[in-house]
Protein backbone atom coordinates (compact mmCIF):
# COMPACT_ATOMS: atom_id res chain seq x y z
CA UNK A 1 0.00 0.00 0.00
CA UNK A 2 1.21 4.11 -0.41
CA UNK A 3 1.26 5.93 2.24
CA UNK A 4 0.54 10.02 2.08
CA UNK A 5 3.22 12.19 2.81
CA UNK A 6 0.75 13.93 4.68
CA UNK A 7 -1.43 12.91 7.98
CA UNK A 8 -4.82 12.49 8.66
CA UNK A 9 -4.59 15.49 11.21
CA UNK A 10 -2.64 17.81 8.71
CA UNK A 11 -5.08 17.04 6.37
CA UNK A 12 -8.22 18.05 8.52
CA UNK A 13 -6.44 21.23 9.09
CA UNK A 14 -5.56 22.12 5.57
CA UNK A 15 -9.22 21.17 4.43
CA UNK A 16 -10.78 23.18 7.12
CA UNK A 17 -8.80 26.18 5.96
CA UNK A 18 -8.96 25.05 1.59
CA UNK A 19 -11.93 23.75 0.41
CA UNK A 20 -11.41 20.59 -1.83
CA UNK A 21 -10.43 19.53 -4.21
CA UNK A 22 -6.68 20.89 -4.34
CA UNK A 23 -3.52 19.76 -5.43
CA UNK A 24 -1.06 19.16 -2.70
CA UNK A 25 3.05 19.21 -3.10
CA UNK A 26 5.30 18.33 -0.50
CA UNK A 27 8.30 20.49 -0.85
CA UNK A 28 10.70 18.34 1.34
CA UNK A 29 9.95 15.41 -1.19
CA UNK A 30 10.79 17.63 -4.21
CA UNK A 31 13.87 19.03 -2.81
CA UNK A 32 15.09 14.89 -1.85
CA UNK A 33 14.02 14.09 -5.08
CA UNK A 34 16.18 16.71 -7.07
CA UNK A 35 19.30 15.85 -4.71
CA UNK A 36 19.08 12.20 -5.64
CA UNK A 37 19.04 12.60 -8.95
CA UNK A 38 21.90 15.36 -9.37
CA UNK A 39 23.88 12.73 -7.08
CA UNK A 40 23.42 9.86 -9.33
CA UNK A 41 24.64 11.43 -12.07
CA UNK A 42 27.71 14.12 -10.23
CA UNK A 43 30.30 11.68 -12.28
CA UNK A 44 29.62 14.12 -15.44
CA UNK A 45 30.96 17.53 -14.40
CA UNK A 46 28.62 18.99 -16.79
CA UNK A 47 25.46 16.93 -15.82
CA UNK A 48 21.95 19.17 -15.73
CA UNK A 49 18.55 18.18 -14.89
CA UNK A 50 15.84 20.12 -17.15
CA UNK A 51 12.60 19.71 -15.39
CA UNK A 52 9.90 19.47 -17.81
CA UNK A 53 7.18 22.74 -17.42
CA UNK A 54 4.57 20.79 -18.85
CA UNK A 55 4.36 18.13 -16.08
CA UNK A 56 4.41 21.18 -13.18
CA UNK A 57 3.92 24.40 -14.53
CA UNK A 58 3.86 26.33 -11.28
CA UNK A 59 6.25 29.18 -10.70
CA UNK A 60 6.94 28.21 -6.82
CA UNK A 61 7.52 24.62 -7.74
CA UNK A 62 9.97 26.15 -10.75
CA UNK A 63 11.72 28.02 -8.13
CA UNK A 64 12.63 25.06 -5.69
CA UNK A 65 13.81 23.23 -8.50
CA UNK A 66 16.00 25.92 -9.75
CA UNK A 67 17.65 26.69 -6.09
CA UNK A 68 18.19 22.44 -5.75
CA UNK A 69 20.41 23.11 -9.09
CA UNK A 70 17.88 22.26 -12.10
CA UNK A 71 17.26 23.87 -15.35
CA UNK A 72 13.80 23.67 -17.04
CA UNK A 73 12.63 22.15 -20.61
CA UNK A 74 9.95 24.20 -22.62
CA UNK A 75 7.67 23.12 -24.97
CA UNK A 76 5.57 26.70 -25.75
CA UNK A 77 6.63 29.99 -25.25
CA UNK A 78 4.29 30.27 -22.88
CA UNK A 79 6.29 28.04 -20.47
CA UNK A 80 9.72 30.00 -22.04
CA UNK A 81 8.49 33.51 -20.60
CA UNK A 82 7.18 32.09 -17.46
CA UNK A 83 10.84 30.83 -17.12
CA UNK A 84 12.57 33.83 -17.93
CA UNK A 85 10.16 35.91 -15.88
CA UNK A 86 11.19 33.68 -13.10
CA UNK A 87 14.83 34.53 -13.97
CA UNK A 88 15.79 31.16 -14.68
CA UNK A 89 19.00 30.60 -17.11
CA UNK A 90 19.04 27.36 -17.95
CA UNK A 91 15.99 26.88 -20.54
CA UNK A 92 15.85 24.13 -23.53
CA UNK A 93 12.91 24.55 -25.76
CA UNK A 94 12.07 21.10 -27.21
CA UNK A 95 9.31 21.51 -29.02
CA UNK A 96 7.14 20.35 -32.55
CA UNK A 97 4.88 22.26 -35.27
CA UNK A 98 6.27 24.95 -33.43
CA UNK A 99 5.28 28.90 -34.45
CA UNK A 100 8.07 31.28 -36.10
CA UNK A 101 7.22 33.45 -33.04
CA UNK A 102 7.95 31.06 -30.44
CA UNK A 103 11.21 30.23 -32.14
CA UNK A 104 11.67 33.84 -31.73
CA UNK A 105 10.98 33.96 -28.41
CA UNK A 106 13.21 31.13 -27.66
CA UNK A 107 16.37 32.75 -29.29
CA UNK A 108 15.35 36.40 -27.50
CA UNK A 109 15.87 34.30 -23.91
CA UNK A 110 18.98 32.41 -25.04
CA UNK A 111 17.38 28.87 -24.82
CA UNK A 112 18.76 25.96 -26.35
CA UNK A 113 16.73 24.82 -28.86
CA UNK A 114 16.53 21.20 -29.94
CA UNK A 115 14.98 20.88 -32.91
CA UNK A 116 12.37 18.15 -33.68
CA UNK A 117 12.21 17.60 -37.78
CA UNK A 118 15.21 18.34 -40.07
CA UNK A 119 12.74 20.96 -41.96
CA UNK A 120 12.69 22.80 -38.90
CA UNK A 121 16.71 23.93 -39.44
CA UNK A 122 15.86 26.05 -42.84
CA UNK A 123 12.29 27.06 -40.86
CA UNK A 124 14.53 28.49 -37.60
CA UNK A 125 16.77 30.20 -39.94
CA UNK A 126 14.12 31.90 -41.71
CA UNK A 127 12.07 32.44 -38.32
CA UNK A 128 14.41 33.59 -36.26
CA UNK A 129 18.68 33.40 -37.31
CA UNK A 130 20.10 30.11 -36.38
CA UNK A 131 21.93 30.04 -32.60
CA UNK A 132 25.39 29.02 -32.03
CA UNK A 133 24.20 25.66 -30.35
CA UNK A 134 21.53 23.80 -31.74
CA UNK A 135 20.26 20.56 -31.04
CA UNK A 136 18.61 17.76 -32.87
CA UNK A 137 16.13 15.15 -31.83
CA UNK A 138 16.28 11.65 -33.00
CA UNK A 139 13.64 9.14 -33.70
CA UNK A 140 14.94 5.40 -34.34
CA UNK A 141 11.85 4.11 -35.59
CA UNK A 142 10.55 0.71 -35.38
CA UNK A 143 10.02 -0.87 -31.88
CA UNK A 144 11.96 -0.11 -28.79
CA UNK A 145 11.98 -2.97 -26.38
CA UNK A 146 14.40 -4.23 -23.38
CA UNK A 147 15.28 -8.08 -24.04
CA UNK A 148 11.28 -9.30 -24.90
CA UNK A 149 9.72 -6.57 -23.42
CA UNK A 150 8.40 -4.34 -25.72
CA UNK A 151 8.54 -0.76 -24.16
CA UNK A 152 7.36 1.61 -26.98
CA UNK A 153 6.81 1.88 -30.88
CA UNK A 154 9.19 5.06 -31.95
CA UNK A 155 8.09 4.51 -35.98
CA UNK A 156 4.51 5.66 -34.36
CA UNK A 157 5.93 8.58 -32.69
CA UNK A 158 4.98 12.04 -34.39
CA UNK A 159 8.48 13.61 -33.19
CA UNK A 160 12.03 13.36 -34.07
CA UNK A 161 13.80 12.99 -36.82
CA UNK A 162 15.44 9.36 -38.78
CA UNK A 163 19.06 9.04 -38.70
CA UNK A 164 19.64 10.06 -42.37
CA UNK A 165 18.09 13.30 -41.64
CA UNK A 166 20.01 13.87 -38.33
CA UNK A 167 23.42 13.08 -39.97
CA UNK A 168 22.51 15.48 -42.56
CA UNK A 169 21.11 17.90 -40.18
CA UNK A 170 24.42 18.10 -38.16
CA UNK A 171 26.26 18.27 -41.69
CA UNK A 172 24.26 21.43 -42.78
CA UNK A 173 24.45 22.75 -39.64
CA UNK A 174 28.21 22.43 -39.13
CA UNK A 175 28.11 24.18 -42.60
CA UNK A 176 25.94 27.21 -41.70
CA UNK A 177 28.74 27.59 -38.85
CA UNK A 178 26.87 26.31 -35.92
CA UNK A 179 29.43 25.82 -32.86
CA UNK A 180 28.03 23.43 -30.46
CA UNK A 181 25.52 20.58 -30.91
CA UNK A 182 23.41 18.69 -28.96
CA UNK A 183 21.38 15.39 -29.39
CA UNK A 184 18.56 14.08 -27.87
CA UNK A 185 16.04 11.52 -27.80
CA UNK A 186 12.67 10.10 -26.26
CA UNK A 187 11.56 6.37 -26.87
CA UNK A 188 9.66 5.37 -24.57
CA UNK A 189 7.01 6.65 -21.76
CA UNK A 190 6.96 6.06 -17.52
CA UNK A 191 9.31 2.91 -17.92
CA UNK A 192 9.68 1.47 -13.95
CA UNK A 193 12.79 -0.65 -14.88
CA UNK A 194 16.24 0.68 -14.27
CA UNK A 195 17.33 -0.72 -17.60
CA UNK A 196 16.13 2.12 -19.92
CA UNK A 197 18.12 4.98 -19.26
CA UNK A 198 21.23 3.19 -19.38
CA UNK A 199 20.08 1.30 -22.47
CA UNK A 200 18.91 4.34 -24.36
CA UNK A 201 22.66 5.96 -23.45
CA UNK A 202 24.26 3.30 -24.94
CA UNK A 203 22.68 3.57 -28.05
CA UNK A 204 22.74 7.45 -28.20
CA UNK A 205 26.24 6.84 -27.14
CA UNK A 206 26.99 4.51 -30.24
CA UNK A 207 25.40 7.24 -32.41
CA UNK A 208 27.49 10.00 -31.24
CA UNK A 209 30.95 8.39 -32.50
CA UNK A 210 28.74 7.57 -36.02
CA UNK A 211 27.77 11.49 -36.20
CA UNK A 212 31.38 12.14 -35.50
CA UNK A 213 32.50 9.52 -38.64
CA UNK A 214 29.79 10.65 -40.90
CA UNK A 215 29.04 14.19 -40.21
CA UNK A 216 32.75 15.31 -38.41
CA UNK A 217 30.51 16.78 -35.86
CA UNK A 218 31.43 16.49 -31.89
CA UNK A 219 28.63 16.62 -29.36
CA UNK A 220 28.67 18.89 -26.87
CA UNK A 221 25.69 17.02 -25.25
CA UNK A 222 23.64 14.19 -24.82
CA UNK A 223 20.09 14.58 -23.40
CA UNK A 224 18.58 11.69 -22.22
CA UNK A 225 14.87 13.32 -21.69
CA UNK A 226 12.05 12.05 -20.02
CA UNK A 227 10.78 8.46 -19.78
CA UNK A 228 12.31 7.47 -16.27
CA UNK A 229 8.44 6.53 -14.61
CA UNK A 230 7.40 5.81 -11.28
CA UNK A 231 5.16 3.39 -9.35
CA UNK A 232 1.93 4.49 -9.77
CA UNK A 233 0.22 0.72 -8.70
CA UNK A 234 1.67 -0.50 -5.39
CA UNK A 235 2.67 -3.31 -7.72
CA UNK A 236 5.46 -1.65 -9.36
CA UNK A 237 9.21 -1.15 -8.18
CA UNK A 238 9.92 1.95 -7.61
CA UNK A 239 12.95 3.02 -10.07
CA UNK A 240 16.39 3.58 -8.33
CA UNK A 241 18.07 6.63 -9.28
CA UNK A 242 21.32 5.66 -8.51
CA UNK A 243 21.61 2.67 -9.82
CA UNK A 244 19.66 4.33 -13.26
CA UNK A 245 22.75 6.86 -12.90
CA UNK A 246 25.19 4.41 -12.63
CA UNK A 247 24.30 2.16 -15.57
CA UNK A 248 24.56 5.19 -18.02
CA UNK A 249 28.12 5.87 -15.85
CA UNK A 250 29.29 2.52 -17.21
CA UNK A 251 27.66 3.10 -20.91
CA UNK A 252 29.59 6.71 -20.92
CA UNK A 253 32.92 5.12 -19.29
CA UNK A 254 32.91 2.04 -22.27
CA UNK A 255 31.70 4.14 -25.58
CA UNK A 256 32.66 7.73 -25.23
CA UNK A 257 35.58 7.95 -23.10
CA UNK A 258 37.71 5.19 -25.35
CA UNK A 259 36.81 6.97 -27.90
CA UNK A 260 37.96 10.50 -26.97
CA UNK A 261 34.52 12.06 -26.07
CA UNK A 262 34.73 11.91 -22.17
CA UNK A 263 33.47 15.65 -21.97
CA UNK A 264 30.39 15.31 -23.26
CA UNK A 265 27.44 16.86 -20.97
CA UNK A 266 24.63 14.48 -19.79
CA UNK A 267 21.52 16.33 -19.59
CA UNK A 268 17.88 14.55 -18.16
CA UNK A 269 14.18 15.89 -18.46
CA UNK A 270 13.04 14.06 -15.60
CA UNK A 271 9.16 15.82 -15.33
CA UNK A 272 7.47 12.90 -13.73
CA UNK A 273 9.85 11.12 -11.80
CA UNK A 274 11.06 14.51 -10.33
CA UNK A 275 7.46 15.60 -9.42
CA UNK A 276 4.55 12.66 -9.61
CA UNK A 277 5.39 11.03 -6.45
CA UNK A 278 5.42 14.40 -4.05
CA UNK A 279 1.71 15.58 -5.43
CA UNK A 280 -1.54 14.33 -4.00
CA UNK A 281 -4.79 15.53 -5.55
CA UNK A 282 -7.20 16.06 -1.96
CA UNK A 283 -11.02 15.49 -2.63
CA UNK A 284 -14.10 15.01 -0.44
CA UNK A 285 -16.68 12.49 -0.99
CA UNK A 286 -19.90 14.04 -1.67
CA UNK A 287 -22.71 11.29 -3.21
CA UNK A 288 -22.62 7.23 -2.63
CA UNK A 289 -24.49 5.79 -5.34
CA UNK A 290 -25.92 1.83 -6.17
CA UNK A 291 -26.98 0.89 -9.14
CA UNK A 292 -25.15 -1.82 -11.02
CA UNK A 293 -22.04 -0.88 -9.46
CA UNK A 294 -21.27 1.02 -6.01
CA UNK A 295 -20.28 4.84 -6.82
CA UNK A 296 -18.03 6.74 -4.66
CA UNK A 297 -18.60 10.64 -5.93
CA UNK A 298 -16.17 12.56 -5.37
CA UNK A 299 -16.23 16.56 -5.58
CA UNK A 300 -12.65 16.07 -8.08
CA UNK A 301 -13.12 15.26 -11.77
CA UNK A 302 -11.35 14.82 -14.80
CA UNK A 303 -10.76 18.58 -14.97
CA UNK A 304 -8.16 18.19 -12.04
CA UNK A 305 -6.81 14.65 -13.28
CA UNK A 306 -7.32 13.82 -16.49
CA UNK A 307 -4.74 10.65 -16.59
CA UNK A 308 -7.32 7.96 -15.59
CA UNK A 309 -10.19 9.42 -18.27
CA UNK A 310 -7.62 9.91 -21.10
CA UNK A 311 -5.26 7.05 -20.50
CA UNK A 312 -7.22 4.56 -18.16
CA UNK A 313 -3.95 5.14 -16.11
CA UNK A 314 -3.83 3.94 -12.49
CA UNK A 315 -3.54 6.08 -9.45
CA UNK A 316 -3.91 4.60 -5.74
CA UNK A 317 -6.43 5.93 -3.52
CA UNK A 318 -6.45 6.20 0.20
CA UNK A 319 -9.45 7.06 2.57
CA UNK A 320 -7.60 8.97 5.21
CA UNK A 321 -10.42 9.43 6.93
CA UNK A 322 -11.03 5.88 7.12
CA UNK A 323 -8.09 3.74 6.87
CA UNK A 324 -9.25 0.51 8.29
CA UNK A 325 -12.74 0.68 6.81
CA UNK A 326 -14.56 -2.89 5.45
CA UNK A 327 -13.32 -3.02 2.11
CA UNK A 328 -15.74 -3.02 -0.80
CA UNK A 329 -15.48 -2.45 -4.41
CA UNK A 330 -16.48 0.49 -5.85
CA UNK A 331 -15.75 3.38 -8.83
CA UNK A 332 -14.41 6.54 -7.82
CA UNK A 333 -16.31 9.06 -9.85
CA UNK A 334 -16.67 12.57 -10.59
CA UNK A 335 -19.44 15.08 -11.85
CA UNK A 336 -18.33 15.63 -15.62
CA UNK A 337 -21.22 14.30 -18.23
CA UNK A 338 -18.53 12.23 -19.49
CA UNK A 339 -18.49 8.05 -18.35
CA UNK A 340 -14.67 7.92 -18.25
CA UNK A 341 -14.75 10.30 -15.61
CA UNK A 342 -13.58 7.68 -13.20
CA UNK A 343 -10.22 8.08 -10.97
CA UNK A 344 -11.06 4.50 -10.38
CA UNK A 345 -12.89 1.15 -11.73
CA UNK A 346 -13.89 -1.86 -9.42
CA UNK A 347 -11.27 -0.96 -7.22
CA UNK A 348 -11.23 -2.59 -3.53
CA UNK A 349 -11.00 0.30 -0.84
CA UNK A 350 -12.18 0.84 2.46
CA UNK A 351 -15.65 2.12 2.99
CA UNK A 352 -16.35 5.57 1.82
CA UNK A 353 -18.79 7.62 3.72
CA UNK A 354 -19.99 11.30 2.68
CA UNK A 355 -17.54 14.03 4.08
CA UNK A 356 -14.76 11.26 3.75
CA UNK A 357 -11.08 12.89 2.34
CA UNK A 358 -9.55 11.26 -0.24
CA UNK A 359 -5.95 11.59 -1.33
CA UNK A 360 -5.71 10.06 -4.47
CA UNK A 361 -1.77 9.64 -4.86
CA UNK A 362 0.86 10.08 -7.63
CA UNK A 363 -0.51 13.70 -9.27
CA UNK A 364 2.27 16.00 -8.95
CA UNK A 365 2.85 15.84 -12.93
CA UNK A 366 0.62 16.33 -15.27
CA UNK A 367 -2.19 16.35 -12.61
CA UNK A 368 -2.65 19.93 -12.27
CA UNK A 369 -1.36 21.10 -15.73
CA UNK A 370 -3.67 18.64 -17.99
CA UNK A 371 -6.45 20.28 -16.31
CA UNK A 372 -9.50 22.04 -18.60
CA UNK A 373 -12.73 23.40 -17.80
CA UNK A 374 -15.24 21.08 -19.54
CA UNK A 375 -19.22 21.38 -17.96
CA UNK A 376 -17.74 24.83 -16.65
CA UNK A 377 -15.74 22.69 -14.08
CA UNK A 378 -12.96 24.99 -13.25
CA UNK A 379 -9.05 24.19 -12.11
CA UNK A 380 -7.94 24.20 -8.41
CA UNK A 381 -5.60 25.51 -6.31
CA UNK A 382 -2.69 24.21 -5.49
CA UNK A 383 -0.55 24.11 -2.20
CA UNK A 384 2.56 23.96 -0.61
CA UNK A 385 3.23 21.72 2.19
CA UNK A 386 6.07 23.39 3.15
CA UNK A 387 9.37 21.29 5.31
CA UNK A 388 8.77 23.18 8.08
CA UNK A 389 5.10 21.37 8.31
CA UNK A 390 3.21 24.56 7.24
CA UNK A 391 1.42 24.94 4.00
CA UNK A 392 0.89 27.96 1.38
CA UNK A 393 -1.10 28.83 -1.37
CA UNK A 394 0.94 28.67 -4.44
CA UNK A 395 -1.82 28.96 -6.85
CA UNK A 396 -5.53 29.80 -6.14
CA UNK A 397 -8.42 27.89 -7.76
CA UNK A 398 -10.38 29.49 -10.71
CA UNK A 399 -13.54 31.60 -9.95
CA UNK A 400 -16.09 31.92 -12.05
CA UNK A 401 -15.13 35.51 -12.80
CA UNK A 402 -11.57 33.68 -14.44
CA UNK A 403 -14.04 31.38 -16.81
CA UNK A 404 -15.82 34.27 -18.26
CA UNK A 405 -13.26 36.84 -18.42
CA UNK A 406 -12.64 35.73 -22.37
CA UNK A 407 -16.03 36.17 -22.96
CA UNK A 408 -17.33 39.61 -21.63
CA UNK A 409 -18.04 41.98 -25.17
CA UNK A 410 -18.60 38.77 -27.08
CA UNK A 411 -22.50 37.86 -25.81
CA UNK A 412 -21.96 38.40 -22.19
CA UNK A 413 -22.02 42.02 -20.94
CA UNK A 414 -19.63 42.37 -17.01
CA UNK A 415 -21.82 43.66 -14.18
CA UNK A 416 -20.93 46.96 -13.67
Amino acid sequence: MKTPFVTKEQLDAITAEFPTPFHLYDEKGIRETARAVNEAFSWNPGFKEYFAVKATPNPTILKILQEEGCGVDCATDVELMMAHELGIKDISFTSNDTRPEEFVCAREINATINLDAYEDISFLEKAAGLPETVSLRYNPGGVFSLGTDIMDHPEESKFGMTKAQLLQGYKDLKAKGIKEFGLHAFLASNTVTNAYYPTLAGQLFELALEIREEAGVELSFINLSGGVGIDYSPADKQNDIAVIGEGVHQKFDEILVPNGLGNVKIFTELGRFMLASNGHLITKVLHLKDTYRHYVGVDASAVNLLRPAMYDAYHHITNISNPQGAVEVVDVVGSLCENNDKFAKNRQLPQARIGDTLVIHDTGAHGFSMGYQYNGRLRSAEILLQEDGSVRLIRRAETPEDYFATLYGFGLEEDE
